[in-house]
C-alpha cells in the first residue's frame, strides 16, 4: 500500500504502475502523522502538521520507504526518519536555483534596475555597471545544488571557491575551503547552499559576516536556519554586507514592516528559486524509477543518511 500526500493527479500516476499498487489518498492531512496501519509507502511532503507530531509517536512497522517531495528533512519528525528507508528530491530542483542564483547575480552586477531608463534624461551617463567575469563566486555546500551553480560560474569565467562539510581537495577547477571564513573573505557573490541540520542551524552568524569581503552580495537559497538573520540585518544596514538576495527567510512570510522589506540593499523573493519548467514531472519520473529499484531490491535514488540529516 503507497499512502499518497501529493495531489491526486500523482495519486492515478502511481497506481497505473505496472505493479498494481493500491494507493490511498490522504491529501493535505491536518495529522499526517495518522497513517494507515498497512502502507509499506509513503509519499510526502512539507505539511503544517509535521511539527505537531506527538512526541514518541510510533510509525506503522509495515511502512518501509519514505519518499517526500522536498530535497530537505529537517521539518519531518525524526522518528520517520528512523528504522527505514528514506529518500528525498535531492538534485531536482538544481537547475531551477542555478538559474535563479544567476539571475540574482547578474541583477546586481549588471545595474537592472538602476539602468532602465523612463525618459531620455536616463540615456546619460555614467552608469554604474560590473560583470560577472573575473569576480569570485563562494558556495557554502556543495552538493547536487551548489555543482550546478559551480558549472554555470565557470562557464562565466569565475572564480569559484568551496566549503562542504567532508574534506576535499576540490575538482573541476573548484578551489575547495575547508574554513567557511576564507570563502566570506574571498567572494564578491556567495550562496548558502549547504542543508540545514543541527550542525549548520545559525552557521553564518556575526563572525562569518565579519570576516566577509566588504559589499559581498549572500544569497541564500537553501534554509533562513542557516543565517543568524539579526546579524545579517545588521550587517546589510552597516554596509559591510552590499546585497543580500534571500528566497527564504524566518518567518515566511515575514510579516509587513520587516526591516528586510525595508532595506533597499535586499531582495526577498517568497521561497520560489525552485520553480520553474518540469519539476513535477521529474519528480513523479524519479518516484516512479525508485518503485521499480525499491521492487527490485536496487538501490534507491536520492536516499538520506539520517544520522546526517540530508
Amino acid at each position: 500500500m503507497i499512502v499518497n500526500h501529493l495531489d491526486a493527479g500523482f495519486g492515478r500516476l502511481v497506481a497505473a504502475h505496472p505493479s498494481q499498487p493500491v494507493v490511498v489518498d490522504d491529501l493535505s492531512p491536518a495529522e499526517p502523522w495518522r497513517i494507515d496501519p498497512e502502507a509499506d509507502i509513503l509519499v510526502t511532503r512539507m505539511l503544517p502538521g509535521w511539527s505537531r507530531t506527538p512526541a514518541g509517536h510510533a510509525f506503522p512497522d509495515a511502512l518501509k520507504w519514505v519518499q517526500v517531495l522536498s530535497t530537505g528533512v529537517e521539518t519531518y519528525p525524526p522518528r520517520l526518519m528512523q528504522g527505514r528507508l528514506v529518500t528525498c528530491g535531492r538534485g531536482l530542483n538544481a537547475v531551477p536555483i542555478a538559474e535563479f542564483v544567476f539571475a540574482a547575480m547578474l541583477r546586481i552586477e549588471r545595474g537592472l534596475e538602476q539602468t532602465r531608463a523612463r525618459a531620455e534624461a536616463d540615456w546619460r551617463g555614467p552608469h554604474a555597471v560590473g560583470r560577472l567575469h573575473g569576480r569570485t563566486l563562494g558556495l557554502i555546500g556543495y552538493g547536487s545544488i551548489g555543482k550546478a551553480i559551480a558549472r554555470r560560474a565557470l562557464a562565466f569565467d569565475m572564480r569559484v571557491l568551496a566549503h562542504r562539510r567532508t574534506p576535499w581537495q576540490g575538482d573541476d577547477g573548484i578551489i575547495a575551503c575547508a574554513d567557511p571564513a576564507d570563502v566570506f573573505a574571498g567572494a564578491d557573490h556567495l550562496v548558502i547552499a549547504a542543508p540545514l541540520t543541527p550542525r549548520t542551524q545559525g552557521l553564518v552568524g556575526a563572525a562569518l559576516l565579519k570576516a566577509a569581503k566588504p559589499g559581498l552580495h549572500l544569497v541564500n537559497i537553501s534554509r533562513a536556519g542557516l543565517i543568524d538573520q539579526e546579524a545579517l540585518v545588521e550587517a546589510l544596514e552597516s554596509g559591510r554586507i552590499g546585497h543580500a538576495t534571500l528566497d527564504v527567510t524566518t518567518p515566511e512570510p515575514l510579516p509587513d514592516g520587516h526591516p528586510l522589506y525595508r532595506l533597499p540593499n535586499v531582495f526577498v523573493s517568497p521561497h520560489i528559486s525552485w520553480c520553474g519548467g518540469s519539476s513535477d514531472a521529474d519528480f513523479h519520473a524519479r518516484f516512479l524509477a525508485n518503485l521499480d529499484a525499491h521492487l527490485a531490491g536496487a538501490p534507491l535514488e536520492g536516499a538520506v543518511d539520517p544520522s546526517r540529516g540530508y
